[in-house]
């Protein structure tokens, strides 16, 4: 978890700002992964921060909805052959 607020902080994803008049704030919650190696030991553990976003109405909380592309290459072929 301190590792996950530290990232979130480095990028600058968000800033702590006083909350508008009359508005309430949409929650969040962590959520926990276990990351195991091909053999079935523990690699890792992971944990990441959500918004609960599900709480917001349309028209009231937000009026634009779009999304982002990615794609996540840097270690897609980390621990496989390839054989081309």
């Amino acid at each position: 978890m301190k590792s996950e607020l530290t990232a979130l902080g480095a990028s600058e994803t968000w800033s702590i700002v006083d909350l508008p008049p009359s508005k309430i704030p949409i929650g969040c919650k962590w959520v926990y992964k276990v990351k195991f190696n091909d053999d079935g030991t523990i690699e890792h553990h992971t944990a990441r921060l959500v918004a609960k976003g599900y709480t917001q109405m349309e028209g009231v909380d937000y009026f634009d909805t779009f999304s982002l592309e990615q794609l996540d290459v840097n270690n897609a072929f980390l621990h496989r052959d390839l054989h081309e």
